[in-house]
């Protein structure tokens, strides 16, 4: 099994990569990260992530799913407006993979055009949380939601359990 990780370029959440990436290493499942710059992308809370490879470069065959982290950098980098992002989740959710995001990071999926009619939680912020019923998602401020084949998380604390949702899900397929 393997995951690849697409974070924004800087200020990606630590926990929810981190934590989320260490629940699936813990599974036995290969972590990959990929974003719009290749090398060494900081975290809002100080780690830093070694961007393997460009979002480009993906190859949806060779993953069986695809998770975006949330953080400041979503917003920052305005990731949910970003053709590349939207893209990536889209190729992996018409080739029937798991698609997964936490905090800001749902509301790719949401203008991805995911998350019509789909349960589906986010970072208790009022612009999130908007964006997602704007695109037509049943929002439910769990701390972790799955619906189908899309599995969302509300923020840093819910990392663990998110990671460990995604880890089950993939490995009872």
């Amino acid at each position: 099994m393997r995951v690849v990780f697409v974070i924004a370029p800087n200020n990606f959440r630590d926990e929810e990569l981190f934590h989320t990436k260490e629940e699936l290493e813990n599974a036995g499942i290969e972590a990959k990260i990929a974003s719009i710059k290749k090398g060494e992308i900081k975290g809002s809370q100080g780690g830093s992530a070694d961007s393997e490879m460009l979002i480009s470069e993906i190859n949806v065959g060779d993953f069986d799913a695809v998770v975006f982290p949330g953080g400041s950098g979503v917003l920052e980098n305005k990731t949910y407006e970003n053709e590349e992002y939207l893209n990536i989740a889209k190729k992996f959710y018409e080739s029937g993979k798991l698609v997964a995001a936490i905090c800001a990071g749902p509301m790719i999926l949401a203008r991805a055009g995911l998350l019509k009619g789909k349960k589906a939680t986010c970072f208790p912020d009022e612009s999130i949380i908007n964006t997602l019923k704007e695109e037509g998602a049943d929002y439910t401020a769990e701390e972790v939601e799955k619906d189908g084949k899309i599995i969302t998380g509300n923020g840093p604390g819910a990392a663990h359990k998110f990671g460990k949702t995604i880890a089950e899900e993939l490995l009872h397929r």
